[in-house]
């Protein structure tokens, strides 16, 4: 969901969702169970009310 006082944009709550999934490495969990890299996909999901943006 939108933060909006630190996201002016639904574009910026994307990137930041996508910066948050390599802050965490969530990636890196994946490839460590044996998932292949070539395999994984990251999304970053952004909503405000009806508005949404996948990126």
């Amino acid at each position: 969901m939108q933060d909006e006082e630190d996201e002016e944009t639904l574009k910026d709550t994307v990137k930041e969702a996508l910066h948050q999934i390599s802050e965490k490495q969530y990636t890196q969990q994946l490839i460590s169970r044996g998932i292949p890299k070539e395999k994984i996909r990251s999304y970053g999901f952004a909503f405000h009310g009806k508005k949404v943006l996948i990126g």
